[in-house]
């Protein structure tokens, strides 16, 4: 599959869902489904393409055969931020696969950093000297 992946020349699609803030990306390959889900599943055809140590954890988070997988993922750089990502498959035109890609960032350091609203109305409050 990374060999085709990287030599094709096809329609991707990339944008971020409005609703939830996750990165999408959506690739058109050639390949049939079941060939694509070997790739994803398989960890020997898995690590050509995406490495056990670009992994929080090697074991897949969530699985629906055949249709989505997903990983805990952990950048390689301070602060070392943690995502979830799923690979799902649907079936293309002429045999081939849709690949869609969801990028969910969800470190549980981020929880507390939420933005509030400039104007909350929330009472001042004063640090004691």
């Amino acid at each position: 599959m990374s060999d085709r992946l990287a030599d094709a020349e096809f329609e991707t699609t990339m944008g971020t869902d409005a609703d939830t803030g996750d990165l999408v990306q959506e690739y058109p390959l050639e390949a049939p489904p079941e060939k694509v889900w070997r790739a994803l599943t398989i960890p020997a055809l898995r690590q050509r393409w995406l490495p056990d140590q670009d992994l929080a954890e090697v074991k897949p988070l969530a699985e629906m055969p055949g249709e989505e997988i997903s990983f805990r993922m952990r950048d390689d750089a301070p602060p070392y931020l943690e995502s979830v990502v799923a690979f799902q498959l649907r079936p293309g035109s002429n045999g081939g696969t849709i690949l869609r890609i969801v990028h969910r960032l969800a470190d549980d350091r981020l929880a507390s950093q939420k933005a509030r609203a400039a104007n909350s109305n929330e009472p001042i409050l004063m640090l004691a000297a």
